[in-house]
């Protein structure tokens, strides 16, 4: 039989306690999850005075099972003899999806296993009843490593920082689209080349669309709003745009204004209510989130005890390997689960605040006719909706055809009255293309 709280199974004299585990998946995480626990076995005994064995792992495919067999584990097809086995403490799911993940973690929960899985999207979309399912069974449910991957961020929000009353969080959560807006950034690469790119080498899936509609990035959001705030955002209610609509041109003109497109993912407190969102940014060049470049990732949480900001490789074998790791070790340490670093797993469900009523500077340009007097009437547009200018760009000539580019640098003012300008403009018949607007940090 397991142990209530503190799995392991008993080893003979002078032998360290062991822990048996199984993997739902051995894809690119689990075999790197694999190589960690043999290479770190004398750590992990170390720290939790425990040996970790991978005893099973669950294959959808044959051709996986060589690779099981080569690391001492037992490969098996029907997922039901990893939670039918006594011996098994710990399952940790690695398939993703959303389907077959909750049945098999629920079925795991019920039948008193605890739990590790990097599925974002389930837990974002599906999370909350797993949580209470993981509350009312006594069982840990460990996700460090469906947050940034090998950046650790959850266990921190639960405890290091639980000191700290979070009011804001803001961050690059997603390595494949700011790779790609770093190669488009430093070396003026178009968005399908540096796609293309980011494909070969194995940043970016065959089919990128989670990654560069802005989705992967919602899901890390939704997981990070709930541990820093202690609310639920519904994921289907967060405003998410992605980097498919970043031009060449407007990085270029970013770039002339000191600051550098990135694709964030943003929450804060406004007199208790919740403002998030995903989409594409201006950075100024001189803020430590400019300078994260590549597949990298990058966190800012600040409270009333001070910012703190977190750095790493946001995916890989190794960094999310690693998280599931941790995850597995924290099991075997903490006596009570502490699932979402709250008492109550329930969480109450946030109050939103419209991404459209947020006050920001911003960035707008326009494509318009190369004729006296255009520029006189936007800014009078603009001058309609109380929105004060602070810089503006004209271009004598443009890649976009007949017209020439006018950018305008806005002081604060509400996303809404923007919108209506910008829709204002278009209306009036002074635009000859398509209009961008981007949020400035």
């Amino acid at each position: 039989m397991l142990e209530e709280q503190h799995p392991g199974r008993p080893a003979g004299p002078g032998q360290p306690q062991r822990l048996d585990i199984a993997l739902a998946g051995f894809g690119t995480v689990g075999q790197g999850l694999a190589r960690l626990v043999h290479e770190n076995r004398e750590s992990i005994r170390r720290r939790t005075g425990k040996e970790i064995r991978i005893k099973s792992v669950l294959i959808r495919s044959e051709h996986r099972r060589a690779a099981v067999e080569a690391i001492g584990a037992r490969a098996v097809t029907d997922y039901r003899e990893l939670l039918d086995d006594p011996d098994i403490a710990v399952v940790c799911e690695l398939m993703g999806g959303t389907g077959f993940a909750r049945r098999f973690l629920e079925e795991a929960i019920a039948a008193g296993k605890h739990v590790v899985t990097a599925n974002k999207a389930l837990l974002a979309e599906n999370g909350m009843d797993l949580f209470a399912q993981a509350q009312a069974r006594g069982v840990h449910l460990g996700f460090e490593a469906s947050v940034a991957g090998g950046i650790p961020v959850v266990q921190p929000l639960k405890e290091a920082l639980a000191g700290n009353r979070l009011q804001s969080l803001l961050g690059i959560l997603n390595g494949t689209a700011n790779y790609i807006l770093t190669e488009m950034t430093d070396k003026g690469l178009d968005f399908g080349t540096a796609l293309g790119q980011a494909q070969q080498l194995g940043y970016a899936e065959a089919d990128p669309t989670l990654d560069i509609q802005g989705i992967d990035a919602a899901h890390k959001l939704v997981l990070l709003i709930r541990l820093a705030f202690g609310v639920d955002y519904p994921f289907a209610q967060l405003p998410v745009t992605g980097i498919t609509v970043v031009t060449p041109m407007d990085i270029a003109f970013a770039r002339e204004f000191g600051f550098r497109i990135k694709l964030l993912a943003q929450a804060r407190l406004v007199d208790g209510k919740v403002e998030a969102g995903v989409y594409p940014a201006l950075v100024p060049e001189g803020y430590l989130l400019a300078s994260v470049s590549g597949a990298y990732n990058a966190i800012r949480l600040e409270g009333n005890a001070g910012p703190v900001v977190l750095h790493g490789r946001g995916a890989g074998d190794m960094p999310t390997g690693s998280a599931v790791l941790a995850d597995v070790m924290a099991t075997i340490r903490h006596d009570a689960p502490d699932n979402l670093g709250f008492v109550d797993s329930r969480l109450p469900e946030a109050e939103i605040l419209d991404l459209d009523d947020a006050v920001s500077e911003h960035y707008v340009r326009f494509i318009v006719p190369d004729a006296p007097g255009v520029l006189r009437d936007i800014a009078g547009v603009m001058a309609d909706h109380a929105i004060s200018l602070q810089q503006v760009i004209q271009k004598s000539r443009s890649d976009a055809g007949e017209g020439i580019p006018l950018v305008f640098l806005t002081h604060e003012a509400a996303a809404d009255a923007v919108h209506k300008a910008m829709r204002q403009v278009e209306a009036l018949g002074l635009t000859l293309g398509t209009t961008m607007h981007y949020r400035i940090l």
